[in-house]
């Protein structure tokens, strides 16, 4: 064992001069020249390329000609897979020696910086680059471009709209750079754009041919509630609804699906043809000049109901073929109703033909004519002078419209709802809805109208009252009510007279008030104008103090037969009304045998 001997004057020996190796000094220095210059310049901080010499599972050794190898992280080649020794590979140099004396680079910072600054170069000059598609994210999709993760937008991806973005994962494909954020490191790119660049010489092409009623092959791009946009190939169209079919359409996915391939004619475009109006039905000759060359006015056709409206309903006999059913046409009823009050969209009919138009291809079709008018046989099924019931529909201020049966309605003047009461509007006699009897007064076949009445059914009461309230007879009544200073008094049988105010002062020099019960003279009675005037005062101005008519005190008084008749009919009841007639009728049928 070699016997340690600690150096003396360790501080001021010259190392230099000891000759270890063999060399002196001036070898040494020239030896250490030779030996530097086989050495590459190698500077911290920057991208330098270098040789891989060997590689295994955990790390790649890489030779970049400095005195010691560079040592890489397998996982920074995983994009590459076929990396081998002998190939050439950027390296980053980040410390030439550590505190071990070791040299510190990387392929993964190598890349990312050259990456930039070929980013960066190709914004500046729209070089066309390869990237590979690394996963979707929301919106669009990540893009591996020189080792660099640049988005790919779902809107940039191609011209078309993109459904499934999945069929774009894990491969190659050619984009341009469109924008660069240095700040937050992040890339745009777009395949969309270098389909347009190759689209946009070709709608050039296109567009420059466009003719009206010219024939082109489309694809369907794109399907609204409004229309289908098709690609002509570079260049948009749309076929409006309206343009797809003859018939009606409710949506145009009806009749197309996307990418389907259709044949279009152009309809109109503006001048910088950049709006297109295509059209479809158009390929097709019109229904309505296929039209059966027979089919004439009566005859019956039958339909599919596509489109409703208050005032009626639009009938598909053939597509592209409608007539239509006005609400009047619907049934005999001259009422106002709505025509989903008989039809609903997709009920088939059978309808006859009214108008027909073949150069304006209009078509008005009916469905009353289909079942009998009941005005054919109206002079017998309501002859005048027969008695029907009806039912009260609506009111106006001169009568009540009432209906006999579906399509034939009546009128009632006002004048002939009743005998007795005077009516100033016919809802104070019934209402909407009521069933009524009426009486046929007069029908008028040609312009469809009868003339009905109710009172006609009951004799006339004032036939009776003519003789029993005749000029002089005297009554007992009770005043009702004050009109203009005069009084209604309300006489027997539910007849009502009118009291002048002048005649209504008594012998004591007072008037009569409301609810006073005294005893009236005729002084005027009109059968026609249905009007009794009576007089309080005249009785004791010409010393006449008894009715002609039983009051309730009541002594007999002398007469003929008629007031023994008259006194009968107040022994059954004090006040009669309309439901009386029949006691009526047998006074009048007494008084003309007394008579």
């Amino acid at each position: 064992m070699a016997k340690h001997i600690e150096p003396q004057g360790s501080a001021d020996f010259d190392w230099e001069a000891l000759q270890l190796d063999g060399y002196n000094q001036v070898e040494r220095s020239e030896l250490g020249d030779r030996y530097e210059n086989t050495l590459t310049s190698i500077t911290e901080k920057e991208v330098i390329q270098g040789t891989v010499v060997m590689l295994n599972k955990k790390e790649v050794i890489i030779n970049i000609g400095y005195k010691s190898e560079g040592v890489v992280a397998a996982n920074e080649f995983r994009y590459n897979p076929d990396l081998k020794a002998g190939d050439v590979v950027d390296i980053y140099v980040d410390c030439l020696e550590d505190k071990t004396g070791q040299l510190i680079v990387s392929h993964r910072t190598a890349r990312m910086h050259s990456a930039w600054i070929r980013v960066n170069d190709v914004l500046r000059t729209g070089e066309i680059i390869t990237g590979f598609v690394k996963c979707r994210t929301k919106g669009g999709l990540i893009v591996d471009v020189f080792g660099i993760e640049a988005f790919l937008p779902g809107s940039q991806i191609d011209v078309k709209p993109i459904r499934d973005y999945d069929i774009y994962v894990g491969k190659n494909m050619e984009f341009k750079v469109v924008k660069i954020n240095e700040e937050f490191r992040n890339v745009v790119v777009s395949h969309k754009a270098l389909i347009e660049a190759e689209l946009e010489e070709q709608k050039k092409q296109i567009i420059s041919g466009l003719e009206k009623g010219q024939v082109l092959e489309g694809v369907v791009k794109n399907i609204t509630s409004y229309g289908v946009f098709i690609d002509l190939g570079g260049v948009d169209g749309l076929i409006h609804i309206t343009d797809l079919s003859w018939g009606r359409v409710t949506h145009p996915e009806e009749m197309l699906e996307l990418d389907q391939k259709i044949n279009v004619v152009i309809l109109d475009f503006d001048d910088d043809k950049k709006r297109i109006a295509l059209g479809l039905k158009q390929l097709q000759p019109h229904p309505w000049d296929s039209l059966d060359t027979t089919l004439n006015v009566g005859d019956k056709v039958t339909g599919k109901v596509v489109v409703m409206a208050d005032y009626g309903a639009f009938i598909e006999i053939a597509a592209g073929v409608e007539g239509l059913i006005h609400v009047s046409e619907m049934s005999w009823s001259q009422h106002l109703r709505s025509a989903q009050d008989f039809l609903k969209i997709g009920d088939n009919v059978e309808a006859v033909v009214l108008t027909l138009d073949r150069e304006e291809r209009k078509m008005s079709l009916g469905i009353k004519q289909l079942m009998p008018d009941p005005w054919n046989d109206i002079e017998i099924k309501y002859a005048v002078g027969t008695r029907h019931s009806a039912k009260v529909r609506n009111f106006t201020n001169f009568g009540v419209f009432v209906e006999l049966e579906e399509g034939v309605d009546g009128l009632i003047h006002i004048s002939d709802l009743s005998w007795q009461k005077k009516i100033k509007h016919p809802s104070e006699f019934c209402k909407v809805g009521d069933a009524m009897d009426v009486l046929v007064l007069e029908i008028d076949r040609d312009n469809r109208r009868i003339s009905l009445g109710h009172k006609q059914l009951e004799e006339n009461p004032w036939d009776v009252f003519e003789s029993t309230f005749s000029e002089g007879s005297v009554h007992s009544g009770t005043i009702i009510d004050m009109k203009d200073k005069s009084g209604i008094v309300a006489l027997p049988y539910g007849v009502e007279g009118i009291c002048p105010a002048k005649h209504l002062r008594k012998a004591d020099g007072s008037n009569a008030k409301v609810e006073e019960t005294l005893d009236f003279k005729v002084i005027e009675f009109n059968k026609d104008a249905k009007k009794i005037v009576l007089s309080h005062t005249r009785l004791f101005e010409e010393g006449e103090d008894k009715p002609s008519t039983p009051s309730k005190g009541g002594k007999k008084p002398s007469g003929n037969s008629t007031d023994q008749a008259v006194k009968a009919i107040n022994q059954s009841a004090e006040k009669s009304t309309l439901g009386d007639l029949n006691a009526l009728s047998e006074l009048k049928e007494k008084m003309e045998r007394g008579e």
